[in-house]
Order: C-alpha cells, then structure tokens, then sequence
C-alpha cells in the first residue's frame, strides 16, 4: 500500500499545532488567536480524512477544497501570531513551511482531481 503523504503531513502537522495552541495558552496567556489557529490548523487533516472515503468525485474535490481553505486560514493566524510577536521568527518559519508545503500537495491533488473530472 502506498503512504498517503498529505494525510501523514497534514497529521502531524495537526499535533504540532495541537502542541502550540497548549503553549500559547499556558506561557503567553494568549486563548483567542490560539482558538482559531486550532480550530482551522487540526481541520486540515481531518478535511483530508474525509476526502480520503469521500462517495463521489465531486465529493472529494469539495472536502480536499475545504482542507485547502482550512490551510490558508492557518497561514493567516501564524502570520498575525508571528507579527504580534506570539511567535517567534524561527517557530514561525518552520510551521509555515509545513503549511506551504500541505497547501501546495492540496492545490496539485485538486489539479488532477479536477482535470480527471472533465476528460
């Protein structure tokens, strides 16, 4: 069976995020931006589990179109927790990657989930 990288990224990414939101909370104080960078940063990967059993095509561009928007939004929070000064440049730095990383896999995926669809 072949690995399924974006749900394999998309998880860990989720724990990492799981793992920030716990520092925010505990050590900066900071409980509203961490809620929404938890909400949108742990959705990613769920989206992509229920594309993963989505019951049609259609089905599974919407669900991996959701994760795509979830992770956009994440990039938002990270960058407004970068910039007020939550989050530190190299912490910053490496979870944005990740979420590049996560949003370029979701774009391709729905590339060719799209093109397949048409022909």
């Amino acid at each position: 069976m072949r690995e399924n990288v974006i749900k394999n990224k998309s998880f860990a990414f989720a724990v990492r995020i799981v793992k920030l939101y716990q520092f925010l909370c505990n050590q900066k104080k900071e409980y509203v931006l961490s809620k929404q960078l938890l909400r949108s940063g742990t959705s990613v990967g769920a989206m992509i589990r229920e594309a993963e059993h989505a019951e049609t095509k259609k089905d599974f561009i919407h669900k991996m179109g959701l994760a795509q928007k979830e992770i956009n939004e994440t990039i938002y929070w990270l960058e407004l927790l970068r910039e007020t000064n939550y989050l530190n440049d190299e912490y910053f730095d490496s979870l944005n990657e990740d979420a590049l990383e996560i949003i370029n896999l979701t774009t391709a995926i729905l590339r060719k989930a799209k093109s397949n669809i048409n022909h």
